[in-house]
């Protein structure tokens, strides 16, 4: 099979589908313009599989905008370094129940079942080239290099967005619905530790989320803070771009040998997540952190085979300081000097931290206003996640927040304590992504009750034509 006979496919199957039938939505009318039943936030892979859910609820008046260059959205071609994706590759995610729309279907369409069989995690490049083909074979509205700078009330039911594009100023868009479809980082922000933001000139450390430019270092010694994974996919990729060392620092004194997602794929935990009262959604996800996400055996085999590889544990980073062209790292076992130092420290989740919801993230209830944990238990880094819907919507503190809050959703990493994996893992969005798409659409059509009741109530439309007794017989 080639893409365009996978193409074809495409279309029959979702033909024999109904797709594409008329829609229900009733159009509103605004002063300002046009008004979309939906806005997604973020073009990535939630995004996507976000519009392509709400299409097939017969929502067709939606857009999607991403601030990254078309075919760059994710983190795929920026800041993800490693060489395979880390989830299975048997598991679905954004086909939706669709065949011929899995990854599995375009990976066989170009190398056959031989090629799929002789794979063991998809290639990080060729999801994204995967994303880029859905995308286009199911030609979904997506404006690129538009980036969303406020979320604020336009009216009873209706949210405006201004929005900034490359070069252009700013404008607005109107929606009855909002998606924050904005990926890991979209809850909050990626975290730097005070001791080293406050300590060092920024051209001496970055985040794993930011572009590094590994060429500048070759020859040189660097170290990376963090034993998840991304700490050891960046210490590969380093060692892989021509750096001279790459040591990894680990406050733990061995490193997480249990990935509790894989348990979590099989057991139903991640499909029946929003079914657990609060106190179980809370002690899963602080279970789930303590243990973090081991780096996969091939990575750490990768990394650990370079000559220039190290790995410290139970060496936390007591402090940094500037040293001529570098910094000095102490830790328990003494200092170390490096030439650059990449940070994989994960990130806060908290919307106060969103300047896009500044005009409503005062409304946003957290987990600390709705649940006290017990003391063994409570965490900050817990308490500041927003308290969503089964459905990711937010939720409001107060009465006032209502109205401002109501049809905004957040699908990202944020939805993690009320939601479980679902935002934050490709293996949840298959479970995660319908939630979502029924509970904007019960939305919209709740918000449009009176009209829709009123049209049901007067429906006269006669569809039964016979008749009796039959005029022959009266002949």
């Amino acid at each position: 099979m080639s893409i365009e006979a996978l193409n074809e496919r495409v279309a029959i199957d979702l033909s024999y589908l109904a797709f594409g039938g008329a829609t229900w939505v009733r159009q509103i009318r605004h002063p300002e313009g046009h008004v979309y039943d939906a806005v997604i936030v973020g073009g990535g892979q939630s995004g996507l599989g976000i519009a392509f859910g709400l299409m097939r609820e017969r929502i067709y008046n939606i857009l999607i905008v991403d601030e990254n260059p078309e075919g760059m959205e994710g983190p795929w071609e920026t800041y993800a370094r490693m060489m395979t994706l880390r989830t299975p590759k048997h598991l679905t995610s954004i086909d939706l129940g669709v065949p011929s729309l899995t990854f599995r279907s375009w990976w066989e369409a170009q190398f056959g079942p031989e090629g799929w069989e002789a794979i063991d995690k998809i290639p990080r490049g060729d999801w994204m080239n995967y994303l880029r083909w859905y995308r286009k074979v199911l030609n979904l509205p997506v404006v690129n290099e538009t980036k969303l700078t406020m979320v604020e009330q336009a009216g009873e039911g209706i949210h405006r967005l201004r929005l900034e594009g490359a070069g252009a100023p700013s404008v607005s868009v109107l929606a009855r619905k909002v998606v924050l479809a904005t990926g890991i980082q979209g809850g909050g922000e990626w975290h730097v530790p005070p001791m080293i933001a406050d300590s060092l000139p920024q051209h001496l450390y970055a985040h794993t989320s930011q572009r590094i430019d590994f060429a500048a270092l070759r020859g040189k010694k660097v170290a990376v803070l963090g034993g998840g994974a991304s700490a050891f996919d960046n210490a590969n990729f380093a060692l892989d771009a021509g750096v001279a060392e790459a040591h990894v620092f680990v406050r733990r004194r061995a490193l997480p040998r249990v990935n509790p997602i894989r348990q979590m794929e099989g057991s139903g935990m991640i499909e029946r997540f929003p079914a657990l009262q609060d106190a179980d959604k809370y002690a899963v996800i602080s279970h789930f952190f303590r243990f973090n996400q081991p780096p996969t055996n091939d990575t750490f085999e990768r990394a650990s085979a370079w000559p220039g590889f190290a790995l410290h544990l139970g060496a936390p980073w007591l402090a940094v300081r500037p040293d001529g062209n570098g910094a000095v790292v102490t830790t328990p076992q003494g200092d170390h000097f490096f030439d650059f130092l990449i940070v994989s420290t994960g990130l806060l989740t908290d919307p106060a931290l969103r300047p896009e919801l500044s005009r409503v993230e005062r409304h946003i209830a957290r987990w600390g206003d709705r649940y006290a944990a017990p003391a063994e238990l409570a965490s900050p880094l817990l308490d500041t996640h927003p308290y969503l819907t089964p459905g990711f919507a937010f939720t409001s503190r107060d009465e006032a927040g209502k109205a401002p809050l109501h049809g905004l959703f957040t699908f990202n990493y944020s939805a993690l304590v009320s939601c479980g994996i679902s935002a934050s893992a490709l293996s949840g969005m298959k479970f995660g992504i319908p939630r979502l798409v029924a509970a904007l659409a019960d939305q919209l059509f709740l918000d449009d009750r009176e009209e829709t009741l009123g049209r049901f109530y007067g429906y006269d439309v006669q569809e039964f034509v016979g008749e009796w007794p039959r005029r022959s017989q009266e002949a």
